[in-house]
């Protein structure tokens, strides 16, 4: 018998691939963006893609469903926008609030009113939402000047019919080579997923993995495990890209960057470097510290050795006001080279910018390469096109599309649990 899916703010489909492969048929879905649209129409064929925002397109996402006469879905995914819920855009939306530059209320946030209207509608068998951990202290505006909890609200929206509710979730703890913690929200009126969930209290499988190996558990897949195998690139012109490998390339440095990076041990980040000059190695380092309860960096941090006064290779510029060279600012998390001896921190959208969180090579001068970022979201264990009507979409793009999405064996862990509830529990309450 066929499952039926309605995933809602699709993106481009890369957790898709995870339901795909557990055999459930997406039958229909829904995002804003047309790029994405296109990317999802090339990759799902047989799904029909609505693009438009759902608040406007509602009413045509139930008439598409009930037009295609197969009852309620088996299950509504579901990812709204995490932007305006992750803890680095709260952290901005707070100060932009302070200086009077931005509502109370992020819309976006806002998202999951017209998700749950649909789910009411159509009553699917399975609710899975996917999003940051911060979305379950985020607080929304359920009008009438009421404010409720994201996750009380689908609660208390969906209750006495649905049981379930969220649970923080760390890739790594199931093989995937990332530290990206993200919250799984599940919802159900199966009777065999609430006898479940009766007894056992989650609907997610047991974990494979863990930092420390245990008797049920392997240790995290590190990223020397993930792709310490590959070709050698660097940030060089000629250099920075592998024939052999389709998206193993990486964008070239300007010489002073690459010098910075070139002189920056593992595990450290440039902001830190000694000089490349004398060899001293007692310069202050670049360092953290609080401010009126906020985290920021330090303003003083040396850029010339205290010893021989050359420049250090740390992130510095030259004013074009004052003429002199000055630190550029940002925390120490920047220009930082990942270590080979754990998974990959989260990928964002910014995973070929040196500047972004701990986004350097852990030997190698450069980035991680597109490729690399396809294998640790585990996107390269899957068959999918970044291609739109035979034209291969840019690096760029395939960045943002990566950083934006969910590791799709994330996706096909839960959904394969989802419907071993489903068998297993049948059988149980048939004997």
């Amino acid at each position: 018998m066929d499952r039926y899916v309605l995933s809602l703010f699709s993106s481009a489909g890369i957790g898709e691939l995870g339901i795909k492969a557990s055999d459930l048929k997406i039958l229909l879905s829904n995002e804003l963006m047309e790029s994405r649209c296109a990317l999802y129409r090339e990759n799902y064929p047989e799904t029909e893609c609505l693009c438009g925002d759902i608040w406007k397109m509602k009413d045509q996402i139930l008439q598409h469903w009930e037009n295609n006469r197969v009852g309620s879905p088996f299950l509504i995914y579901a990812t709204p926008p995490c932007q305006g819920m992750s803890f680095n855009s709260v952290g901005k939306r707070l100060q932009e609030i302070r200086r009077g530059r931005a509502p109370k209320d992020d819309p976006r946030n806002q998202l999951i009113i017209p998700t749950v209207e649909i789910v009411k509608k159509l009553r699917p068998q399975w609710l899975l939402l996917e999003n940051v951990q911060g979305m379950q202290n985020t607080i929304i505006p359920v009008g009438n000047g009421e404010y409720k909890n994201i996750i009380d609200y689908i609660r208390d929206e969906l209750a006495p019919d649905y049981i379930g509710g969220p649970e923080v979730v760390n890739c790594a703890d199931y093989g995937i080579p990332q530290t990206r913690v993200r919250l799984i929200t599940i919802f159900t009126r199966s009777d065999s997923g609430k006898r479940h969930y009766l007894k056992n209290k989650t609907f997610l499988p047991n974990r494979t993995h863990s930092q420390i190996k245990t008797d049920e558990t392997k240790c995290w897949v590190t990223l020397r495990e993930a792709i310490g195998l590959l070709p050698p690139l660097s940030a060089e012109k000629g250099k920075n890209q592998d024939p052999s490998i389709p998206w193993h390339c990486v964008p070239i440095m300007k010489p002073e960057k690459f010098w910075w990076i070139q002189n920056t041990p593992p595990n450290e980040t440039a902001y830190n470097n000694q000089c490349a000059e004398c060899g001293y190695d007692k310069n202050p380092r670049h360092g953290m510290r609080f401010v009126d309860g906020r985290h920021t960096y330090k303003n003083d941090t040396p850029i010339y050795c205290q010893r021989c006064g050359a420049l250090l290779p740390r992130p510095t510029m030259v004013d074009k006001l004052t003429g002199k060279r000055r630190r550029i600012k940002g925390f120490d998390s920047a220009y930082k080279r990942m270590s080979w001896d754990a998974p990959a921190p989260t990928l964002t959208q910014n995973l070929q910018v040196e500047t972004s969180d701990k986004k350097i090579h852990p030997s190698q001068n450069r980035t991680l390469s597109v490729y690399e970022g396809m294998r640790l979201q585990t996107i390269s264990d899957y068959e999918y096109s970044f291609s739109i009507d035979g034209k291969t979409i840019t690096p760029n793009m395939c960045c943002k599309v990566i950083g934006e999405s969910v590791p799709p064996r994330l996706i096909e862990l839960v959904c394969n649990s989802i419907l071993k509830i489903e068998a297993t529990e049948e059988v149980d309450a048939y004997e």
